[in-house]
C-alpha cells in the first residue's frame, strides 16, 4: 500500500469519526426544491468540514474556512447524511405541522427520482465513493455527475471526473474521445461507472494517450 492510499485511509476514518459524532446535535435541514439547507450556521460549518458536505450559501468554492451562513447541501449529500443518522431532513412544504414533514431515506430517494434521471444509480455510485473516504462533489461544470476529490476542495485538485452509466448504455466513439479530451484539458481522468445486473459497481478509469 503507498503511502498516498495510508494517508486517505487515515483521513477517511478520523472524517467518519467526526461525521458520527454530529448524530448527537440533532441538525435538522429543510428541503426546499431539490436542496436541503441547515440554517443554524455552527452546525453547518460541522457538518461540512466532516467531508466538504454541501457548501456554504453564495460561496461559490467553499474552503476549509470558518463561515456564519446557512449550509447548502445537495439532495445527494442530504440522502447520505440522513441514512447515517447525522441528520433529519424536513419537507415544510408537506405540512404545516413540522412533526409530520420529516422525511426517511425512501421518501427523499423518492423525490431525487423525481429530479434527476437515473438518480438511484448516481447515489449507489456517490454512496460508494464517499464510504470508501473519497469526497464527491458535484461535476457538471466538467459534464460529468460527480468530480471526486481524494483529500478535499482547497487541499488537493479532483483527480477524477465520474460519470455513471447504466449497464444498458451505448456509447459512440465520439463520446469516449469528447469526455476524454474534456478531461484531459483540466488534468483529471475521466471514468465510467457502471453498475452490473448483480449491483455491483465497476469503474472504467480512462487516461488520454497522445500517438
Amino acid at each position: 500500500m503507498s503511502s498516498s492510499e495510508i494517508s486517505l485511509e487515515y483521513i477517511a476514518e478520523g472524517r467518519a469519526k467526526r461525521l458520527i459524532s454530529l448524530a448527537k446535535l440533532g441538525i435538522v435541514a429543510d428541503l426546499i426544491g431539490d436542496r436541503a439547507v441547515i440554517w443554524n450556521p455552527d452546525q453547518g460549518y460541522e457538518v461540512f468540514m466532516a467531508g466538504f458536505f454541501g457548501r456554504p450559501l453564495g460561496v461559490r468554492k467553499p474552503k476549509m474556512v470558518k463561515f456564519n451562513r446557512p449550509l447548502e447541501l445537495s439532495i445527494y449529500d442530504a440522502l447520505y447524511l440522513l441514512e447515517k443518522g447525522i441528520i433529519k431532513v424536513r419537507d415544510i412544504s408537506r405540512s404545516e405541522n413540522f412533526a409530520d414533514a420529516y422525511l426517511d431515506p425512501d421518501e427523499l430517494m423518492r423525490i431525487g427520482s423525481e429530479s434527476y434521471k437515473d438518480f438511484k444509480a448516481k447515489y449507489k455510485v456517490y454512496k460508494d465513493l464517499r464510504d470508501k473516504g473519497f469526497i464527491v462533489r458535484p461535476g457538471l461544470k466538467f459534464g460529468s455527475d460527480f468530480s471526486v476529490y481524494r483529500y478535499g476542495p482547497g487541499i488537493d485538485h479532483a483527480p477524477f471526473l465520474v460519470t455513471v452509466y447504466s449497464k444498458d448504455t451505448k456509447l459512440l466513439g465520439v463520446d469516449l474521445v469528447r469526455a476524454g479530451r474534456l478531461a484531459n484539458s483540466v488534468r483529471k481522468k475521466w471514468v465510467i461507472a457502471v453498475i452490473l445486473e448483480d449491483g455491483t459497481i465497476r469503474y472504467l478509469v480512462f487516461s488520454w494517450y497522445k500517438l
